[in-house]
């Protein structure tokens, strides 16, 4: 019971780490289109790097184990598309424009945007940080001393997932509270998805199902990167502003990674 009771303290404390970086997001000052562009280009540049060089071959790595290599990285590819395939379904199915009875301007039409891009990248690192959690969970079941890095890392590379759920929240629609709650909300699935592994998937949970679905996670990311996060950071700045973030936000996640290996 201890140890369960410490593999899920420690699971809270790495999830909640994304209300740090909520927190980071809503101290700029809402009428700065230069910081939110270099934000949302920071965004963008977390989350591909973190897709594409660690999400994805992660993912590979667990097919290969159980399928060969060849037919482990064709599933791992189909489920990186797949991703893209269903987070390109949901952008259709939300309505992108706004309430008839609104006056059509620009600059609601600019919120509405971004709000879809905070409720998507908050989908998007809520199911990325499900299957964290139950790694974290079951680490810190068999070794708390092994865990405990592997918990300040996730912590680390959390703090950038949180701004990028806050930052178009907040500068849609000025509330502070709103963006905090959402960044805090996208982390508590990391002890979400350790009680749920827990209690219902640890009977089927195999490195096949974990590969598929961070696969997926790591399309979802990508996507909403290039179709959203950057897209909006150089409608709401200078071009190179935006590249100037992005190339920031892949540093930054480099330097979380590397910190630990």
């Amino acid at each position: 019971m201890n140890n369960i009771l410490l593999a899920l303290f420690l699971t809270l404390l790495a999830g909640l780490s994304t209300a740090i970086g909520g927190l980071i997001s809503i101290l700029a000052p809402n009428t700065n289109k230069k910081i939110l562009s270099a934000a949302l280009g920071f965004s963008a540049g977390v989350m591909i790097y973190v897709s594409m060089v660690e999400i994805f071959f992660k993912a590979e790595s667990a097919l290969i184990l159980e399928l060969g290599m060849k037919n482990g990285k064709i599933i791992n590819v189909i489920s990186f598309f797949a991703g893209m395939i269903i987070i390109a379904i949901i952008d259709r199915l939300i309505p992108s424009e706004q309430n008839p009875h609104e006056i059509k301007t620009e600059e609601n039409y600019k919120s509405i945007k971004l709000i879809r891009m905070g409720l998507f990248t908050a989908l998007a690192i809520a199911i990325h940080n499900f299957p964290e959690g139950l790694a974290t969970f079951i680490s810190a079941m068999q070794s708390p001393s092994v865990a405990i890095p592997i918990v300040i890392a996730i912590a680390i590379h959390n703090i950038p997932e949180g701004i990028a759920v806050a930052v178009p929240i907040y500068h849609a629609t000025g509330s502070k509270s709103k963006a905090f709650k959402l960044s805090l909300l996208s982390g508590l699935a990391e002890p979400f998805g350790a009680i749920i592994g827990f209690v219902i998937l640890m009977p089927i949970m195999n490195d096949i199902v974990f590969g598929i679905i961070f696969a997926a996670v790591a399309g979802i990311m990508v996507f909403i990167s290039i179709d959203e996060l950057l897209p909006a950071a150089r409608e709401y700045g200078k071009h190179h502003l935006s590249i100037y973030g992005m190339i920031s936000g892949m540093i930054v996640m480099a330097i979380s990674l590397l910190m630990f290996v």
